[in-house]
């Protein structure tokens, strides 16, 4: 059965070779798609340093960010559902009709996020309603990708498939550029207070409007040349999902999408761009303004090194790139940081260097979710917090008493620092003022913006190079009857937790730890178990389409 549908899959290609007007077409339906689906997932990430106030009512600013991380990740929690569900319809029914019902779904959870009264209003229901859409979210996201990449796959040449599929790439680049264009727009036409009042919701309505578009486009689009083949001669899948675990050969092509392909690209993705993103305006205190800026010139630009990767795996292969980009991850990634950090507030690491801060004291360890839970954070755990929500490196000694000392000099904490996350945030900074931290927003200088960019290029190099081929990958990875359940679901295990819990994993390891940069440690594991998978899993030598392994 399988050399029938191999053979059916070339000769479809082959029996209706696309125009050069039907692939622009394709490419950019598909392409416009993912581009409005992404901004709908991303525009929350994006703006989640308002949503934590809006939708979450705690003291603890790090404690609001992690929760709006997590509720970040619940959305990335179900895609891996969705991508058994929306599969298993794209291999039955077809891939077209599929991801229109994604996109659907998609538009409406998001523009649902607009109209949800804050937590002032509604109380505990404004973040109970908002998990909800996100979970809407994460179905509609795991049925998407798997669809759209198929879809251009399908209908590529098989010498220009990891050209004509790395669109699809570089728009989920294009998603998240999307959402900070639009976040920069309503900025520049809603006064500051009143884009954090209720200007941050228009992005959101905005979805309504890009989901007009999508399914305009989308509708233009005929079923997949490969899938009619398949469907006119029976041998459509009876159940895609039993059939991709059960299919020869097929778990350890899974393990290895998963893992070696997937676990790689996804945490690099979210590192260079939401890591970035984070790190930037939380601990580097850059002002916000700026740092939308700086990424969406460098998101922009880095959006063209997808396509250069995907062009170049048609002719040295898919392994190559994704081997290649998470070697030099492995090396690059803390050099990165520490860079971006000294370009982007180099008072505060000349400061930390020039008068250490050491704090000892009984119970000296954070507890990130204390008031989340109810549980009682020390006092000296509420001083560590805040000196990690200030970006400030400390050193931990021992010690019977609480104290603070800066270059040798004691602080004296106030009583009310234990009471309010505010006036201990207000204090402390103040007086680690006087030791020459700066704790106000930055705005670096030009020369400095310019290297921000640089290194930030250089992260979106990285990721091009393990996530440019990956849809041209994937495709020649499965058999055609259960390609869209077969990639679909280790993608989409692989980018729901070991990616989208990165923002909440990381967050929390730097507030346990202390230390801005040791949430990268995160991102670094999984790279570095991925590419010993990748070298064993991945077909090597020049793309070819799927062929049965009998040995694998």
């Amino acid at each position: 059965m399988s050399a029938t549908s191999a053979t059916n899959e070339a000769s479809a290609l082959g029996e209706r070779e696309p125009t050069k007007k039907e692939i622009r077409l394709v490419v950019g339906a598909s392409s416009a798609g993912t581009i409005f689906e992404w901004y709908d997932f991303f525009i929350y990430g994006t703006l989640a340093y308002i949503l934590k106030d809006a939708f979450y009512d705690v003291d603890d600013p790090t404690l609001g960010l992690l929760l709006v991380w997590s509720t970040f990740a619940v959305g990335f929690a179900f895609r891996p559902i969705g991508a058994i569900l929306f599969g298993f319809l794209g291999d039955k029914l077809g891939r077209k009709y599929t991801f229109l019902v994604t996109v659907t779904l998609m538009g409406i959870a998001t523009a649902g996020v607009g109209f949800i009264p804050t937590i002032d209003t509604i109380g505990v229901a404004a973040p109970i309603i908002v998990i909800v859409l996100r979970v809407l979210q994460g179905l509609a996201l795991g049925g998407e990708y798997g669809g759209a990449a198929i879809y251009v796959a399908e209908h590529s040449p098989p010498d220009q498939r990891g050209y004509f599929t790395s669109y699809i790439q570089a728009s989920v680049a294009g998603g998240f550029v999307l959402s900070i264009i639009v976040v920069l727009g309503c900025r520049f036409l809603i006064p500051e207070a009143d884009f954090e009042a209720w200007g941050w919701r228009v992005p959101f309505l905005l979805s309504i409007l890009l989901l007009a578009i999508s399914l305009w486009m989308r509708l233009m689009l005929s079923e997949s040349p490969v899938f009619q083949a398949m469907k006119e001669a029976g041998e459509t899948s009876g159940n895609p999902f039993i059939e991709s675990f059960t299919y020869p050969g097929n778990k350890k092509r899974i393990f290895a999408a998963l893992f070696g392909v997937t676990g790689i690209l996804t945490t690099i993705w979210y590192t260079a761009f939401f890591s970035g993103m984070s790190f930037l305006r939380g601990p580097m205190h850059v002002d916000p303004f700026t740092v939308e800026v700086i990424l969406l010139i460098a998101g922009a630009i880095a959006m063209s090194f997808y396509i250069f990767v995907g062009k170049w795996s048609d002719k040295v292969g898919r392994k190559k790139p994704i081997i290649i980009g998470a070697l030099a991850t492995l090396a690059l990634l803390f050099p990165t940081f520490w860079g971006l950090g000294s370009l982007a507030n180099p008072g505060l690491a000349e400061a930390s260097e020039r008068a250490p801060i050491v704090v000892s004291g009984p119970e000296c360890v954070t507890d990130p979710f204390a008031e989340l839970f109810d549980r009682e954070q020390t006092d000296c755990g509420k001083i560590l917090g805040t000196l990690t929500a200030s970006g400030v490196a400390y050193t931990l000694m021992p010690g019977d008493t609480l104290s603070i000392t800066v270059d040798g000099n004691e602080i004296a904490a106030e009583p009310e620092w234990y009471e309010s996350g505010q006036a201990r945030t207000e204090g402390l900074q103040n007086a680690l003022g006087e030791f020459g931290f700066d704790f106000s927003k930055q705005q670096p200088e030009f020369i400095n913006i310019v290297g921000i960019i640089g290194l930030l290029l250089m992260l979106g190099m990285l990721s091009a190079l393990t996530y440019g081929s990956v849809a041209a990958l994937l495709s020649e990875m499965f058999p055609p009857k259960i390609r869209y359940s077969s990639m679909s679901i280790p993608y989409h295990i692989g980018a729901g937790y070991l990616g989208g819990f990165l923002p909440l994993i990381a967050g929390v390891i730097v507030a346990s730890t202390g230390d801005i940069y040791a949430g990268l440690w995160y991102t670094w594991a999984v790279v570095a178990f991925g590419v010993v998978v990748a070298w064993w899993g991945i077909p090597g030598g020049p793309p070819k389409d799927f062929e049965d392994d009998a040995t694998a």
